[in-house]
């Protein structure tokens, strides 16, 4: 567009244009309240937000995963496109190759937001395809969240059908047990596999050798700097008193050992 970045907007802060130029005034005092998805997911890589861009946030957050959560493999792939970051960081902390184990056709839209479960493995199907990157090799799948399940059980079943000797899979959020009310289309909170199941009934259910998932810790170390809830009023549950404070990834569970 040719404009010039000057810096963010602040929280409570009114800003517009009189006569060319450029005018703030604090409404509202500041409360950031700021979600983590826009890090983990919903911010293209390039967006810079408060001061950290996107890609090198989910970068970290893969390095941070393979600390926690390291796994005994030959290849990292990830689930492409919301993984490729934090893939990028595991492998680079891991020493493994990463590699494109799964092809992404372009012209597919997003799944999880299809309203029906036909819809979503429709779309699953033709959205995602497995290389020959994956025959004989064990595996770390890489995404960035896991919402009901069934897609990443589609995906680890199309690895081992295209010859994946094992697949471990990681993720670079804590697993979501509540929905969000602001905004975003993700599924009722019976339909939030993490809210019904432990991550080893997750892992059981996807068919993966092994799941875990980044801590909450974790994924405010890669962030750098996230004063509020990684969550924020994004994701409150219902009925609490803590707008702001509260977290979808309560009462945390990491995972099970590769």
């Amino acid at each position: 567009m040719g404009a010039t970045y000057l810096r963010d907007v602040r929280p409570g802060e009114l800003v517009w244009v009189e006569e060319g130029e450029l005018k703030s005034l604090q409404v509202l005092p500041p409360n950031p309240t700021p979600c983590a998805f826009e890090w983990i997911y919903f911010a293209r890589p390039d967006s810079l937000l408060d001061g950290t861009e996107a890609y090198e946030a989910r970068v970290r957050m893969g390095m941070e995963l393979f600390r926690e959560a390291p796994a005994e493999a030959d290849i990292v792939v990830p689930v492409p496109d919301s993984g490729i970051g934090a893939a990028v960081g595991y492998a680079r902390a891991s020493g493994l190759p990463l590699e494109y184990g799964l092809y992404k056709n372009p012209y597919a839209g997003r799944t999880f937001i299809q309203p029906t479960q036909e819809l979503r493995d429709l779309k699953t199907r033709l959205k995602l395809s497995p290389t020959s990157a994956v025959r004989g090799r064990r595996v770390v799948l890489i995404d960035d969240s896991i919402v009901r399940g069934t897609t990443s059980k589609r995906i680890v079943r199309m690895l081992k059908e295209a010859g994946a000797k094992e697949v471990h899979f990681r993720v670079s959020s804590p697993p979501i047990r509540f929905p969000c009310y602001y905004g975003i289309d993700t599924a009722a909170r019976k339909e939030l596999i993490a809210a019904e199941k432990s991550v080893e009934e997750i892992r059981a259910y996807i068919g993966a050798e092994s799941l875990a998932f980044l801590s909450e810790e974790g994924v405010r170390r890669a962030i750098g700097g996230l004063s509020a809830s990684p969550a924020s009023t994004a994701a409150t549950p219902p009925g609490s008193r803590r707008r702001g404070k509260s977290s979808p990834w309560s009462s945390y569970d990491r995972g099970t050992p590769a």
